[in-house]
Parts: structure tokens; C-alpha cells; sequence
């Protein structure tokens, strides 16, 4: 059966306004598994107006209107994210984050909410006290090209220009999303009782080791280079993190 792209529309419009699949199918009247498609991006075509990508189907896209949120998701997606197929086309992105931090888990889940509004975004504890943040897409292999087989850090990471210009805007967030999934912020110790913060962000991959460097140099943040770890470790610099909301809590 074909559904008007209006009804389409309407039922995307609710999932934005936060509304259930459930709810948003009692209220249409529709089968709750068409609604459930719809919302995991399998909408069909005569639902979407104007030119397609020819990559993934969807609608063409504007990755100059990306919200200021990309950043911080791509850097997650760096450290702790990964992209899966799944039939039809579809892709799931997965971000795998610390249970202990649930103020980090719902800045995930936001975050794809703003790249991807009309998508759910899911949650599901795994062991080990993971939480893993998820949602269904087309579009995730357009919007995350370093997307690929095999590990991150056996492969090249390179950032797309469109990439490079939202980092250029917002160094801050993509440096936010990479210590929230790879670093942390800790205190370090020396003789005579000597303490001070410290930042360190550790990746296998020497290219999204420099993509943090980068981006830390774009925000005016200073870092060091040991083995697969960069650190921050001049008061200022710290301080800077701390204020953009850096350090884990």
C-alpha cells in the first residue's frame, strides 16, 4: 500500500515533537511496523520531494545546515562509535559510552536527535556497565564518511572539507565529543604532595589523534604527544576544556 507523502510527513513531524512510534500509529491509524519503518529512515520515495542523494536515496544533503551538534557526534563517532548495515540499505550507528556518566549519554542521544530528527534514537545497557546509544539511518554512510571495513586505526581517517569547515566552527565540540568517548580528565601527581588537572585523549589511530590535536590548536589549546596518548596539561589550556564542558560528569 502506498501512503501520501502528507502522512508521511505528519507522522516524522510527531517522532520530531517527541511523541512514540506506538503513539504516532494509534494516532494515524497506520500499523505501527509501517510507522516503525518510516521512522528508521525507510520512507518511501514518493514521500520525499526534491533531487535525491544517489548514494543513499534521501533527500539531498545540506552539510553546510548540519546543526553545531555534528561536532560533537562526530567526535564520538571517532572514538567510540561505529556504523553497521543492516537490510534495505539501511545503517545503524552505534556509540558506546560509560553508564557512569549518564549527563554524557543523553548529550549523545541529542545529538543525533538534531543530525537526524525525524530517526529514533535508541538506548540499551550492555554489559560491563556500557550504554549503548543507537539509531537507525540511509544517510549515516553520507554523514560519517569515515565509515569503512575494518578498524578505525588499521585504516586512513581522513576529515571531508565540508568536515573540516564545522570543525573550524566549532573545535570546541568536536574536541567535547572525542574526550567524552576516548579521554578523560584526571589529576596528576608528583613529589612533595605537587597536583594539577591534566587531560589526556588516547587513540590507536595516529590520524584521529591528529584531528584531536587539530582541533585542540584551532581552539588555542596547547597539547603534548606520548605514544597513543595526547595531553593538556597547562593550567589555561585545562581550564579552557573545563569550560566547554570537557571533562566527564
Amino acid at each position: 500500500m502506498t501512503h501520501p507523502p502528507e502522512l508521511v510527513e505528519r507522522a516524522l513531524q510527531q517522532r520530531a515533537s517527541g511523541r512514540t512510534g506506538t503513539q504516532i500509529a494509534d494516532d494515524l491509524g497506520l500499523p505501527r511496523g509501517t510507522v516503525r519503518d518510516w521512522l528508521a529512515g525507510r520512507t518511501p520515495r514518493t514521500a520525499r520531494a526534491g533531487p535525491s542523494c544517489p548514494r543513499c536515496g534521501e533527500a539531498v544533503h545540506r552539510f553546510d545546515r548540519l546543526p553545531d551538534a555534528y561536532g560533537y557526534l562526530l567526535g564520538l563517532y571517532l572514538g567510540d562509535g561505529c556504523i553497521s548495515a543492516h537490510p534495505r540499505g539501511v545503517f545503524r550507528l552505534r556509540v558506546v559510552l560509560d553508564a557512569a556518566y549518564p549527563s554524557i549519554v543523553d548529550q549523545a542521544a541529542e545529538a543525533i536527535r538534531q543530525v537526524r530528527p525525524r530517526n529514533a534514537v535508541g538506548r540499551r545497557r550492555r554489559e560491563y556497565n556500557d550504554i549503548e546509544v543507537s539509531s537507525y539511518s540511509k544517510a549515516w554512510p553520507c554523514l560519517l564518511p569515515q565509515h569503512g571495513p575494518g578498524k578505525k586505526h588499521e585504516r586512513r581517517i581522513v576529515l571531508e572539507p565540508w568536515q573540516n569547515d564545522l570543525a573550524r566552527r566549532v573545535p570546541h565540540l568536536l574536541v567535547r565529543g572525542l574526550i567524552h568517548s576516548d579521554g578523560c580528565r584526571f589529576v596528576n601527581t608528583g613529589r612533595d604532595g605537587w597536583r594539577a588537572p591534566r587531560y589526556a585523549f588516547t587513540n590507536l589511530s595516529t590520524d584521529i589523534r591528529g584531528i584531536f590535536i587539530d582541533a585542540c590548536v584551532r581552539l588555542g589549546v596547547r597539547s603534548t604527544t606520548s605514544g597513543s596518548t595526547a595531553y593538556v596539561s597547562r593550567k589555561d589550556d585545562v581550564e579552557l576544556l573545563d569550560t566547554h564542558g570537557c571533562a566527564k560528569g
